[in-house]
């Protein structure tokens, strides 16, 4: 079990697939993404680890959390969150991980706050189905009906459905599909019914219900993976170098037998010249 991702939901668009179908998606955002703390067996009973998001004002963190950030060596994150993790899938303090930790066309988990609705009825609550229009039901159309028995038992059972407060509660919609992702810019595209609204956090972790694709990197997508290494970028360098060498070196060899042709008709010009005066 690997570690998922913390994301903000930015709203929906669409993708258009190599079929021309439209399919619509929603957009999350990473944004700086980088591991926080360990949780280790041996000093906290279980394994996991604490990402944080983004970037929060110095001024607006408590000084206790201003140490957590210090330990880490990270800047203070704007929010924070664990995801337990098996013990051969920790990742080190300060790391940053990238939308490659998904790949197109794997399932998650999307876990995020439902939009609040305030005081709803049982109507659109529940979705019972109200009290006939007409045939003697006066201004109690849209009400709930009988909620309680007899004499016996003579009380209503508690987790009646009934009106009350609707949404803002800890959703988690199973075996979403990942579009495509944008490393580069941050950017998860998922298909399907992400809960919460414009604005809110959601967590992505590998889908529970379905098996994860081989080609997932594990233990996690690191910012790093797309990067060239050192070595690399120094070759490539020294490369470029002697492309520009060579270029210059063929220029300077084109040139010279331009200049050799203009002094060879400047030496036949000045024979003529001396013919004319002579002439004249």
């Amino acid at each position: 079990m690997r570690t998922g991702l913390i994301a903000q939901k930015l709203g929906m668009t669409r993708r258009f697939d190599e079929n021309g179908t439209h399919v619509p998606v929603t957009v999350l955002k990473l944004d700086n993404v980088q591991i926080v703390a360990q949780r280790t067996t041996d000093t906290d009973g279980y394994t996991a680890l604490q990402l944080g998001w983004g970037a929060a004002k110095v001024k607006n963190v408590s000084k206790p959390m201003r140490g957590h950030f210090a330990k880490a060596k990270v800047e203070p994150k704007r929010k924070l969150t664990e995801f337990r993790v098996a013990d051969n899938a920790l990742v080190d303090v300060g790391t940053e991980l990238s939308a490659t930790h998904f790949v197109p066309g794997q399932f998650v988990d999307v876990c995020g706050t439902s939009i609040g609705k305030g005081f709803a009825g049982g109507m659109k609550r529940h979705g019972f189905k109200g009290l006939r229009a007409s045939h003697g039901v006066s201004i109690n159309h849209r009400s709930l009906g009988s909620t309680g028995q007899c004499q016996d038992p003579g009380k209503v059972f508690k987790g009646k459905k009934m009106a009350g407060h609707m949404g803002a509660v800890r959703v988690t919609t199973q075996n979403l599909t990942i579009v495509d992702t944008d490393p580069e810019r941050g950017l998860i595209l998922v298909s399907g019914g992400v809960p919460g609204s414009k604005g809110g956090f959601v967590r992505i972790t590998d889908a529970i219900k379905k098996v994860r694709p081989d080609d997932v990197p594990y233990p996690a997508g690191l910012k790093s993976d797309g990067a060239p290494e050192a070595e690399e970028v120094e070759a490539l360098e020294v490369e470029a170098e002697d492309v520009v060498e060579a270029d210059t070196a063929t220029v300077e060899v084109e040139a010279a037998p331009e200049e050799a042709g203009k002094e060879e008709s400047a030496g036949e010009a000045a024979p003529e010249a001396d013919e004319e005066e002579k002439k004249e």
